[in-house]
């Protein structure tokens, strides 16, 4: 039964998504061995009891006003100390940027082990072993970590949040980890526009190629996305000419997406495409060219003009679901 601590990420006083399900499946992995929950930030008033609910049995939170925003050194300083004070044998976090780069920093600091982008995790030994895509992709890994606290970052929706237990509950107790001296400050957050998933966190996304031919043709891409719960992403192919801007491209140089759903309308598949989303779990491919590779990576594929595929995929979208 290992112990386990995981650094969960929150905004507007909840925790994400992707911190609900780590815990859940450190839940499920220490098989009643402990499961502490951090909290760090500032302000701190939500209810992150509810952490409990889905698996945590304790929940500490550091509350400082230098911890307002992500910074590497006064989050690794508290995060620090937590893995100090509480020997985990494993320590975890969501692959997003905060999250790899707060364990890189941690576990280079304890001298551990450390395996990124993890898309699976199991029990072996007193600790785990996990599974990562390499190679862009091409092929999975099983990792072991030796060290005596290992480190695991997950990729957002390799487990999916299970059902809340409400019988379950989880103590929040005040940390009070020095932040240390911290050399720069973020100025500004500059929120997104839209209330929908960040693409590393959503489940389903919709995603627009060079053909799309302007920004305006991706009308027909919110659309759909409205109707199923989608967010909107695109191609590197589809960014480079101006027609999405560069926080919705997904692939290597983008962000890496690991949704249940991904649509590729007008995406012929390049390989710098793919290594962003080619651990979806269902893959649809909308294409005029029958030769594209997307089609190799599909798990369904329609041979056609986008243009005239999508608005007919929507309208029977919508009425799968009235």
């Amino acid at each position: 039964m290992p112990s386990f601590l995981i650094y969960c990420e929150h905004a507007d006083g909840k925790a994400k998504k992707s911190a609900l399900e780590i815990v859940g499946k450190a839940a499920e992995l220490a098989a009643g061995g402990e499961v502490v929950a951090a909290i760090i930030g500032s302000g701190l008033s939500g209810d992150y009891a509810e952490l409990g609910h889905h698996g945590a049995t304790k929940v500490l939170k550091a509350d400082d006003a230098a911890l307002e925003s992500y910074n590497p050194q006064g989050y690794g300083a508290v995060f620090g100390a937590m893995v100090e004070t509480v020997q985990p044998k494993v320590v975890l976090a969501a692959a997003s940027p905060d999250g790899k780069d707060l364990m890189a920093k941690v576990a280079g600091r304890t001298k551990s082990g450390l395996a990124t982008d993890c898309v699976e995790l199991r029990a072996a030994g007193d600790g785990l072993q996990a599974t990562r895509p390499i190679f862009a992709g091409k092929a999975l890994v099983d990792v072991d970590i030796d060290s005596a606290t290992q480190f695991f970052t997950t990729r957002p929706n390799s487990f999916g949040v299970g059902d809340a237990d409400a019988g379950k509950s989880a103590a929040v107790e005040d940390f009070g980890a020095a932040t240390g001296d911290i050399t720069s400050k973020v100025v500004e957050v500059i929120a997104g526009a839209s209330d929908k998933p960040d693409l590393t966190e959503a489940e389903r996304i919709v995603s627009g190629g060079r053909a799309m031919g302007n920004t305006e043709n991706f009308a027909i891409l919110d659309e759909m996305a409205d109707v199923i719960g989608a967010t909107v992403g695109a191609s590197r192919a589809a960014v480079d000419a101006g027609y999405a801007v560069h926080p919705m491209q997904v692939g290597q140089t983008g962000k890496t997406v690991n949704p249940v759903l991904y649509i590729a309308c007008g995406i012929s598949g390049a390989i710098q495409h793919l290594a962003g989303m080619r651990t979806s779990k269902v893959i649809v491919a909308i294409n005029k060219d029958a030769e594209a590779p997307i089609f190799t990576k599909a798990s369904y594929g329609i041979v056609g003009d986008l243009f005239e595929v999508v608005p007919e995929l929507t309208a029977e979208f919508k009425k799968a679901l009235e």
